[in-house]
Parts: C-alpha cells; structure tokens; sequence
C-alpha cells in the first residue's frame, strides 16, 4: 500500500473526495514531495484523478462504491442535483439519466467526462438571492450525503433550462412521461414556494398554468 493511502485511510479521507488543500494538511512536506507521492499512488491504480485537484482512493480501499450525486458536489460545491436527473430519483419520470445535472452557482454551464463515473453537468438558474436551497433536501446515499431538489423544484428548474412554455399538462405527461398522480402531489404551498424561488417570467407563467390545471386558482 503506498504512503499516500495509508494516510488518507488512517485519516479518516478514505471515503470521501479530496482537494489539494487537504492532501497539503494531511501529508505536509513540500509541494514536489506531494506530488510525487500523489504520482506513486496513480501509477499503483490506488488514487484516481477525478478532475484537477480532486482525488478519491480505488474502489478497493473505500468501504462504499462512490455515488455519482455526491461526485457531482464534490466537482461543483453549492450546487445540487436536479432536471431530469432529480425527477429521475425520485421516480417521476421512467427513463433512467445518463448525465447527472445539477444546478450550479456559477454564471456558465459546464460539462465534465470522466471515463469511470460518466458525465455531470452543470447550469446557472436565475434565482432570488435566500433561495438557491429551497425545496432541495439533504440526502444520504450509500454513506454519503447529497443535495437533491425535490420533484417540484427539478422540474421548475427544467423549465427554466429549457425555456418550456406552459401547453397544458401535454408537456409533462407526453413529453416527460409523469404521471397524473404525482403530478397532483404538487400542493399549493410549494407552487407558492416556487414562485418566490425564481426570477424568471416564463417559470411563473408556467407556475401559473399549472396551478390552474391542478385547481389551486
């Protein structure tokens, strides 16, 4: 077992995500001496690279396979898991989601491939400043903890990414393929929440649409 291992285990770190930051208070030394340890433990196949700065140990020195949702937060701290991915979860919509999509506090989209866990991405929504973590719940996945938007707020923040005009229930239940029922399990008071969260007019004509269609107006 190489040094670098050993440490991130015997510390604590050998589940979870690492940064370069953490890697310097764990190892000290100077930055070449981490550097080659970092090397060592990639060329074993004991460390894998996820991005820039972020390493997680093999699979065979972690107590847990790594959740894709909680991979998404460690490549974008902020954001959470949501669109198509969050409905997905939560069984709102039948197909299973290759990319996990998050909403991301920064100004652009972004996409990132990695040949072992699969593709993320991750967009920009115009939200109210207090709200960005409304109607998302904190989840534990496989011990490991994850931001998710509940299927209200997923599907709020698909509209706003796809700029999706209200149509009537067609959209949701042709195009997405939910169900009536869980469609209806949207109350009132979180289609009032939604409507605080964001400061986009096609959402709240959407928001109003829908609101009518499930009899809340």
């Amino acid at each position: 077992m190489q040094t670098l291992t050993k440490t991130l285990i015997d510390t604590g770190l050998g589940n979870r995500v690492v940064s370069e930051g953490q890697l310097e208070r764990v190892l000290g030394g100077s930055p070449q001496r981490r550097y080659q340890l970092v090397n060592r433990a990639m060329a074993a196949a004991e460390l894998l690279r996820l991005r820039r700065g972020k390493y997680l140990l093999a699979r065979r020195f972690r107590d847990f396979p790594a959740h894709p949702f909680a991979l998404a937060q460690s490549f974008d701290a902020g954001s959470y898991v949501s669109f198509e991915t969050a409905l997905s979860h939560h069984g709102w919509i039948p197909e299973g989601v290759r990319t996990v999509a998050s909403v991301t506090l920064g100004r652009k989209s972004s996409v990132y491939e990695h040949a072992d866990f699969g593709s993320f991405s991750f967009h920009p929504v115009a939200i109210l400043p207090g709200y960005f973590l409304s109607l998302v719940e904190r989840l534990e996945l496989s011990g490991q903890v994850a931001l998710v938007a509940q299927p209200a707020r997923a599907l709020m923040d698909l509209v706003y990414l796809r700029k999706q005009e209200w149509q009537g229930m067609a959209w949701l239940t042709d195009s997405l393929r939910i169900d009536q029922e869980q469609i209806h399990c949207i109350t009132s008071a979180q289609i009032r929440a939604l409507w605080q969260i964001y400061r986009n007019k096609r959402v709240h004509s959407f928001l109003t649409g829908l609101s009518k269609a499930l009899g809340n107006d």
